[in-house]
């Protein structure tokens, strides 16, 4: 028997993940099926990036913009999660979103996905940085430049999110 074929076991369940057992393999997802979405916001050759603590990993990380879809309102869409996502933590408004896709990033530990959504016509309408003591540093970095600034910020002892390999120079 492979162990696709062995039941999925519930070991423990929270307000927002669920440990979970098939077979040998030990994993994690979200409660309740909610997603999240990934918002890449790259215009006039800048790109907007986050930081903020994470405590999972002991320190700030720079990442994309992203939040769940959902939380807020059940039944909230993709797009809708996504904008108000986008506006909520960095300040920025788009004028359209679009759904590149549907990705894992640790596909051997945890079954989370994620929906890259592309944002463009984007217009700054408040000074971001999230809800509810979030404490969100929104950075607008020259494409030219981001090498720079995750060299600079892993310096400080930021830790970098690895879906930032999708952007332009920043393996150096």
């Amino acid at each position: 028997m492979m162990e696709q074929d062995d039941a999925e076991k519930v070991m423990w369940q929270g307000r927002f993940i669920t440990a979970k057992t098939r077979g040998k393999w030990e994993y994690v997802s979200r409660a309740r099926g909610i997603k999240a979405a990934v918002i890449l916001a790259i215009e006039a050759d800048h790109v907007l990036l986050v930081e903020q603590y994470r405590v999972p990993l002991g320190a700030h990380c720079i990442e994309l913009p992203a939040g769940l879809i959902g939380d807020h309102e059940e039944g909230e869409d993709t797009l809708t999660s996504a904008a108000r996502e986008l506006e909520e933590e960095t300040g920025y408004r788009a004028d359209s979103l679009e759904i590149v896709g549907e990705f894992f990033s640790s596909p051997g530990m945890v079954s989370e996905s994620f929906s890259l959504v592309r944002a463009r016509g984007l217009t700054k309408v408040s000074d971001g940085g999230g809800v509810d003591g979030e404490n969100i540093i929104v950075h607008r970095i020259a494409l030219a430049d981001l090498a720079h600034f995750i060299q600079k910020k892993r310096a400080e002892g930021c830790v970098v999110d690895v879906k930032l390999l999708m952007l332009p120079g920043i393996i150096v």
